[in-house]
Formats: C-alpha cells, structure tokens, sequence
C-alpha cells in the first residue's frame, strides 16, 4: 500500500511474528523485545504518574505504545500525533490484539500532522507525551530529539506531567548516544533512563522526563496491578507481572550520568548535528558496549522509590544484578 508519502508493508514470519515497515524500514513487529519496548514507553509514565487521564503518543506505528493507554481506567483522552495516514487503519487491521484495538476506542482522536507543527500549535497540555520516531540517522529526525523541541513538549505538559522518549542504542555509537542524552537531559535534569535488554546485553532504552524530580511508591503501583486486570494483562504479556519487575529496568539519572557525557555538543535546530553524526554508527553494532558504558554509572536512587522493606530489597536486589 502506497501514499505519496509512504509506502507501507505488514509482513509476517514462519514463526508467526507480524512487522510494520515504512518505505522499506522496519519500524515495529510482535517480537518479544519489541513488545516489551512499546509497552513500557506507555506503562512507564502511566504509573510513574499517579493518576494521569491525557495523554499525546507521537508517531502511531503499529499503534501498540498508544494501546498501552487503553488498559489504564484513569486516562480519558487519548491524542495520536501520526504524520501518514494511510498508517493507523493499515497496521490496526495486523496488530488489533496488541494495540488493544485504540484505533476504535473512543477515547482515541488522531491528528494528520507532523509532530513539531502539531506540538507547537496545540493548545492543550497532557498529563502524559510519549514518543517514538524513526532512528533520528533518517532524514528530517532529528528535530525530533533537539533541544527546542523537548522544550515545546516540557511546555505542554501538566503539573506533575511526566514525558518518555525512544532512544535506539543499536545502530549508533557512543557518541551519538551521549549527544542524544545530554539534549534531553539538558531539558529535563530530572530524568532518568530505563533499559530494554535482550537478555543481558544492551539494545534500546527509554528515556523519562519530569519537571520535579520523579517518587514511586511501589505499594500504590501493586495496588493497581491487583485492581486492574487489563492492565495487569497487558503488562504480563511481556513479562512485567509486579512492579519490581517494571522498575528492574531503571538505568541511571541525568545526575549519575553527566561525567559520562560531559562536554558533547547537544542537538538543537541550529545544528541539527544527530542529523549526520548518528548515521556514522549505522553500521556497527554496539548496543551493548554502549548499555556496559552506561551502567558503570548506574546507583540505586534511595530517594526515588518508596513501599514495603521486601519490595524495596527485591528492587535493590534486581536492578544491582541485573
């Protein structure tokens, strides 16, 4: 299928796994690590925040991050930011299960624009901005990881919003990962950075931002799980069946990390510099040498996470062994 901005492919493997291209590049599939990863970008910032009920998803894809909302009662709003159109009714005909079938839901709108001009002229503010755009080594991308355009998405959120973003470690190198994190960061010097392994070895994270620095009960977040089983399924589904599981990911803060990446040149529109560094690393896989280098820095933030004794150790204990 075929717009005049993109073309777009769903295939399927022997094994069952379906994939969403556009124009000839992978951008989702049903794979476990790629499950886990959409569902996080949603999950996380949903119950880092106590009780959000708007939320915007940059880029619809196979609609799977945008369906995590779905399964969380308190959200009444859900806004889609997607710049093809041909791609929402495409990829929800494949991926209806996963998604949670948002395309139908009626708290879903979608709006036909690019994100930077819809981010700028919107009028609303959300409880929630997550995004996931296409590797930032593709044209026109990268002003999707400046500085000036974190700083739009900073003034669209409501008090105590909270903001995630994908950040792609294969595919790259070290130093357009530390340009990548020091952009955000430099917005957001709250914000903290969560893993999505394959096994023990790097390959994407999630970065999350936040205007106060972030505090997670880990016995109000069970409470949910236990009070609401779609959401409890849908995090199951890709192996996070209890808070300590979800939070095992936790990588690092923008304070833990800054001697890794002092000094780098940070994106902005002016420069746009990830626009040509990040396609130095295309060829080259290393994801976890990257993941390795960030984890040196990583310490247990006593001060983030709160609850019972047993579930603060078996925390400490996961993210230290991890």
């Amino acid at each position: 299928m075929t717009r005049s901005n993109s073309s777009i492919v769903v295939s399927q493997l022997d094994g069952g796994q379906i994939y969403f291209h556009v124009s000839g590049k992978t951008e989702a599939s049903t794979e476990t690590y790629d499950m886990r990863l959409q569902r996080m970008l949603g999950h996380l910032p949903a119950l880092v925040h106590p009780n959000p009920k708007s939320v915007l998803i940059v880029g619809f894809g196979a609609g799977v991050t945008a369906g995590t909302f779905v399964v969380h009662p308190e959200v009444q709003k859900i806004t889609i930011c997607e710049l093809e159109k041909l791609i929402p009714p495409a990829t929800s005909r494949y991926f209806n299960k996963e998604n949670h079938d948002v395309y139908n839901d009626p708290r879903t709108t979608i709006h036909y624009d690019d994100a930077r001009h819809f981010v700028l002229t919107s009028p609303d503010k959300y409880d929630i901005i997550t995004s996931d755009p296409i590797h930032p080594w593709v044209k026109g991308t990268a002003t999707l990881y400046s500085k000036e355009y974190y700083e739009m998405v900073k003034r669209h959120l409501n008090p105590g919003g909270v903001v995630t973003q994908w950040v792609p470690l294969y595919e790259s190198d070290p130093e357009t990962i530390k340009s990548e994190l020091a952009t955000f960061f430099d917005v957001f010097p709250n914000g903290t950075i969560w893993a999505n392994n394959i096994g023990s070895e790097g390959y994407d994270v999630v970065l999350l931002g936040t205007v106060e620095p972030s505090h997670i009960d880990l016995d109000a977040v069970q409470h949910r799980l236990e009070t609401q089983e779609d959401m409890r399924r849908s995090m199951s589904e890709v192996g996070f069946s209890s808070p300590e599981q979800l939070f095992s990911n936790y990588y690092g803060r923008a304070s833990d990390l800054k001697k890794w990446y002092a000094g780098v040149t940070l994106n902005n529109d002016l420069n746009l510099r990830l626009q040509y560094m990040a396609g130095l690393g295309l060829n080259f896989n290393n994801a976890d040498t990257i993941a390795k280098q960030i984890q040196a820095f990583l310490r247990f933030p006593d001060d983030m996470f709160s609850g019972s004794l047993d579930r603060l150790q078996n925390l400490r204990s996961s993210i230290q062994y991890r």
